[in-house]
C-alpha cells in the first residue's frame, strides 16, 4: 500500500518531468519471481526503473539509510522503505554480499521482482565495470529465478556530481530477454560458475547499454581515480610552493639596478 502511494507520489512526477523512454517492457513477466540486473549510472536509477514498471521491484540499500537517528533519519528510512528499498547490514564478516544474497532470496521466494546492480556501486565515469559474482549469481542459482538484464541510459547526465539542479532530459531504459541459468543447478558454490553467470549477464547489459566495458571492479576504479586526483593536487601544491620560493629568491637577489650602483661605488683603478 505504502509502495503504491510512494510510486504515485514520486514515480508520477518523474515520468511527467523526464518522460523516460522504455524498450523491452514485454520481457518483464506479469507474475512470478525474476531478478532485474542493471548497470548503475546514477542514484536516480532506483527511482526511474520502478516508475516505469507495473510490478513492484525491491532493491537493496545500505543500512545507514534506515538507522540514522532524529526526525530526518526517520523520514529518510520511511522514504526508502516506501520506494521498495531493503536495508543491508555491511558490518558482518562477509559484508554486504551475504546480506544481499539473503535479502534477494527472501524477495524472490515471495514471487516478487528483485533488483540488483552487479557492479556493486555506481560507475565513476559512465563506463560498465566488472560484475561482482557474490550477489547476483548466488541469488540466481539459489532460487532458479530468471535474470533480466537492464540498461539505464543517460541517467548520469541528469544530475552529475556537484550539480544541485537536475537537467531536464529524457533518460532511457532497455530491458533484455530473460536469461535462464538452470543448467548450473547445484553449482552455486563453484566460483568459476559464479564468474561465468555474472560475466554472461554483464555481456548482455553491455550490448543493451552500448557502454565501454572495463574488466576491473568499479570500486577499484574509484580508488584509482581518487589516488590520481590526490597525486595531482599534491603535484599542484608542490609546483605552487616551488613558484613561491622562486619568486622570493628573485626578490632577494640584486637586480640590474643594484649591480649598477655597486659598480659605481667601486674605487677607480
Amino acid at each position: 500500500m505504502f509502495y503504491g502511494t510512494m510510486k504515485v507520489a514520486i514515480g508520477g512526477p518523474l515520468k511527467l518531468a523526464f518522460r523516460p523512454w522504455v524498450e523491452g517492457m514485454e520481457n518483464i513477466p506479469a507474475e512470478g519471481p525474476a531478478i532485474l540486473a542493471s548497470n548503475h549510472l546514477s542514484f536516480s536509477d532506483s527511482f526511474f526503473l520502478p516508475s516505469v514498471l507495473h510490478r513492484k521491484v525491491t532493491f537493496i540499500a545500505k543500512a545507514e539509510y534506515f538507522t540514522t537517528p532524529g526526525v530526518k533519519g526517520r523520514l529518510t528510512a520511511a522514504f526508502f522503505k516506501g520506494v521498495g528499498q531493503l536495508p543491508v547490514d555491511r558490518s558482518g564478516s562477509r559484508g554486504a554480499g551475504e546480506a544481499a544474497v539473503k535479502s534477494g532470496i527472501e524477495v524472490l521466494e515471495r514471487g516478487e521482482l528483485f533488483g540488483i546492480y552487479p557492479e556493486g556501486t555506481r560507475s565513476p565515469d559512465g563506463r560498465l565495470y566488472r560484475g561482482k559474482p557474490g550477489g547476483l549469481a548466488r541469488v540466481a542459482l539459489a532460487t532458479g529465478a530468471p535474470v533480466i538484464p537492464v540498461a539505464m541510459i543517460d541517467t548520469e547526465k541528469i544530475q552529475p556530481p556537484g550539480k544541485v539542479v537536475p537537467k531536464l532530459m529524457r533518460p532511457g531504459i532497455r530491458i533484455g530477454k530473460p536469461l535462464d541459468f538452470s543448467r548450473y543447478e547445484g553449482l552455486a558454490h563453484d566460483r568459476f560458475v559464479l564468474r561465468a553467470v555474472t560475466d554472461e549477464v554483464m555481456y548482455e547489459i553491455m550490448k543493451l547499454s552500448g557502454q565501454e566495458y572495463v574488466d576491473i571492479y568499479a570500486t577499484a576504479a574509484k580508488r584509482q581515480f581518487a589516488e590520481a586526483a590526490k597525486a595531482q593536487k599534491e603535484a599542484e601544491r608542490a609546483a605552487g610552493k616551488a613558484a613561491d620560493k622562486a619568486q622570493e629568491a628573485a626578490k632577494a637577489s640584486p637586480g640590474p639596478a643594484g649591480t649598477e650602483e655597486a659598480e659605481k661605488e667601486k674605487p677607480a683603478e
